[in-house]
């Protein structure tokens, strides 16, 4: 299962809406130390196959370009070799430009135009560190194996792997968590610092498992390495034990929300953990969402002091009216954060809103415990959870 996976991840074409575009991206870029005369390949992952769409003499300066043209956002190979390439997520209309040494495509010096590609670079550097960390502790280990306190000493080596190992674990997770709305999150899910030497652990590490399919399975549940994904983490979970609705079941967990308060600070939604929450969507140009004011705000005076969070995306467009709301209506008490893009916000279709307001009330551990809840039903819920403990 899990090796079918990573083919999908790595040999997949991302299938998405978009609207009538010329769709031609152009990807170029400099390559430093570069062979005269030498050819570099393009190639576009589909399915489970590679299939070779373009090459070019890279001129004497080390420039190269491509221009392809593709209707959906799509994985494609930038490489001299099958042991040196660069994977890159590019989209319709996109100018791409990589610029990087020639025996590391992998790592590129720098990456515009494509955030995709960009947050993979920026990973493979990190996991490359930690790699490089521990072959610097298998070579110490050669240069002293046959001295004396070598007991001592291998002690001391696991310790220090075990430490590099903890910290590129919770750097994947911490990726995770800030890019979970992306599919760089599942590619980040199988990586390893070696081969059988998983990053997440399946076993330990099942809820970033979880967290991931819940937030891309409601974005591209027709995105095939989605359904395998999908599909694992059922078996995960069963295979643990883990009872639906029990306390260790994250499936239902709300999709991670990134976004910019007033005051411009990106604040999380998983920064809300630990109490129960109303995941809140309404704008200023919303009459419902203002007759609906009096009832959040009284509910929030009412159980606030016993762990009741307030997390309200605006869909505003203007930044002037959207705080204007919040000052004219008194809501600064809790926590307000837009990216002010409309219905073109990115929480539309992940959390398939058709209309507002809308919202979503999340347990302590961020699983949706209940939709909708409006007038009094907020309050009643809300008294189920905290007046009857």
């Amino acid at each position: 299962m899990i090796n079918r996976l990573i083919q999908l991840l790595f040999f997949g074409i991302l299938i998405f809406h978009t609207g009538c575009k010329d769709n031609t991206s152009e990807i170029s870029g400099s390559i430093l130390n570069q062979t005269a005369g030498e050819y570099i390949l393009l190639d576009e992952l589909k399915s489970d196959i590679l299939v070779p769409s373009d090459s070019v003499k890279i001129a004497n300066d080390g420039s190269f370009r491509f221009s392809v043209k593709i209707e959906n956002p799509s994985f494609y190979l930038l490489k001299f070799n099958n042991n040196n390439f660069l994977t890159m997520l590019i989209e319709p209309e996109q100018n791409v430009r990589i610029t990087a040494h020639h025996d590391s495509l992998n790592f590129p010096i720098t990456v515009e135009g494509s955030e995709g590609t960009r947050l993979m670079a920026e990973y493979n550097r990190k996991l490359r560190s930690t790699i490089d960390q521990l072959k610097s502790l298998n070579k110490i280990y050669e240069e002293h194996q046959s001295g004396s306190g070598l007991t001592q000493l291998m002690d001391s080596l696991d310790s220090m792997a075990q430490n590099y190992l903890n910290e590129m674990n919770s750097y994947t997770k911490n990726y995770i968590d800030k890019n979970i709305n992306s599919l760089v999150s599942l590619v980040a899910l199988y990586q390893q610092v070696a081969p059988g030497v998983p990053v997440l652990d399946q076993t330990k590490d099942w809820k970033y498992f979880v967290k991931v399919d819940s937030s891309l399975f409601r974005q591209y549940p027709d995105y095939s390495p989605v359904i395998t994904l999908h599909k694992q983490v059922e078996e995960l979970v069963a295979g643990l034990g883990v009872k639906p609705g029990s306390a260790g079941q994250t499936a239902g967990i709300a999709p991670e929300i990134n976004l910019p308060s007033p005051e411009g600070d990106t604040i999380s939604l998983n920064s809300t953990r630990g109490s129960v929450v109303l995941l809140d969507f309404c704008a200023a140009w919303c009459a419902p969402c203002s007759s609906e004011i009096p009832n959040v705000g009284r509910a929030y005076d009412l159980y606030h002091p016993k762990g009741f969070q307030i997390f309200q995306v605006s869909l505003d467009k203007s930044r002037d009216a959207w705080i204007k709301g919040i000052e004219d209506d008194k809501l600064g008490k809790w926590i307000h954060v837009s990216d002010l893009q409309y219905w073109n916000s990115v929480v539309v279709p992940l959390y398939k809103i058709e209309s507002i307001p809308a919202n979503f009330l999340l347990d302590k551990d961020g699983r949706v415990i209940a939709t909708n809840l409006r007038g009094e039903r907020l309050e009643q819920k809300l008294a189920e959870l905290f007046d009857k403990k």
